[in-house]
């Protein structure tokens, strides 16, 4: 039996890994209500715009003096939200480990190889190669989790999604590697680490970290992560200041795109789960088609949107709810 010194360090020891409940964890609800699609909307239209920001920023800027610049400046602005609300990120120690390796792939590696892919491709493009996050993250989820293993429906989803990359990149890779072939590379490759930084940041629902601390935390780790590699990389004060319009995107992307975007995406998988909250990848891509069209005057080839509705279709089949509803509709007419 285990005397009463050793029962008080264990409640020590759980004390300090397991943060103040602060944050009330919600019941996830399968099916979204209005609240929730009004979030998904809203941050369709966010990270849809963000791609123009993107390649306003990186024309002007290094990549990765853009992706410092951009998480340095979302760190501080949830710092002085924090700091404005009388409250601290509530992280404990034991966890920097943990949201450093979610900054890497949540933050960090997919932000530097979107920035350099779009200095190459269009805006519009790379947001539909965004859209394979979700089929990237049902591979990852089979891999890494116990409860989110492939069936069947999953399976063909995965397919399709891959059907859709390789008709948009497929014809170049056949011919050579170009710089085109390999920016479209580092988007999927962006979208595969967002994938990965889905399923690694399942563990902060249940240890009761807000959206608002997982953000401030990511962001923090990111910008100290970026500072020597673009201090010694870019150099940028060997480079011309850039433009007003330059500053301006970074800043839209830092506060907007990335600070409160990111509370809003972590707070709609705490209340819809993150099967739900990637459904945003699929509405990102026509958001910022029209913009790249209008700001950038950007073109997007045909097979570009063949392969945007096999990505649909293979996201359609994992999510399962429009097949569902479309089996239901003939067998109340048999009914």
């Amino acid at each position: 039996m285990a005397t009463l010194s050793e029962k008080l360090f264990e409640r020590n020891q759980q004390d300090e890994v397991q943060p103040a409940a602060a944050y009330e964890v919600p019941m996830i609800r399968t099916l979204m209500n209005r609240s929730d699609w009004l979030t998904l909307i809203a941050l369709a239209l966010i990270w849809g715009a963000a791609f123009l920001f993107i390649s306003v920023a990186v024309h002007e800027v290094a990549p990765l003096t853009y992706v410092w610049l951009r998480l340095t400046t979302a760190a501080a602005a949830m710092w002085l939200f924090l700091w404005w609300r009388g409250e601290s990120a509530g992280l404990p120690r034991q966890v920097w480990g943990s949201i450093l390796v979610l900054a890497l792939f949540n933050n960090a590696i997919p932000f530097v190889l979107f920035g350099w892919g779009q200095t190459h491709i269009a805006s519009g493009l790379a947001a539909i190669l965004n859209a394979t996050t979700p089929i990237w993250g049902v591979v990852v989820a089979h891999l890494f989790t116990q409860d989110e293993k492939l069936s069947g429906r999953k399976l063909a989803g995965v397919v399709l999604g891959f059907a859709g990359v390789t008709v948009m990149i497929g014809p170049a890779l056949l011919g050579s590697l170009g710089s085109n072939v390999l920016a479209q590379l580092a988007c999927v490759a962006a979208a595969l680490c967002y994938a990965f930084a889905g399923v690694w940041a399942r563990r902060y629902r249940g240890m009761g970290l807000s959206p608002v601390s997982v953000t401030t935390g990511q962001l923090t780790a990111g910008a100290l992560v970026m500072l020597p590699l673009a201090l010694l990389v870019d150099r940028p004060w060997l480079e011309a200041l850039p433009s007003l319009k330059a500053v301006g995107a970074i800043a839209a992307l830092a506060v907007v795109c990335s600070a409160f975007a990111y509370i809003l995406y972590f707070r709609l998988i705490d209340r819809a789960g993150a099967t739900n909250a990637l459904l945003v990848t699929l509405l990102v891509p026509p958001v910022a088609i029209f913009l790249g069209s209008l700001v950038l005057h950007e073109v997007i080839e045909p097979r570009d949107f063949a392969g945007l509705a096999l990505i649909a279709l293979g996201l359609a089949a994992i999510d399962g709810r429009l097949i569902k509803a479309l089996s239901i509709g003939p067998a109340r007419q048999a009914a």
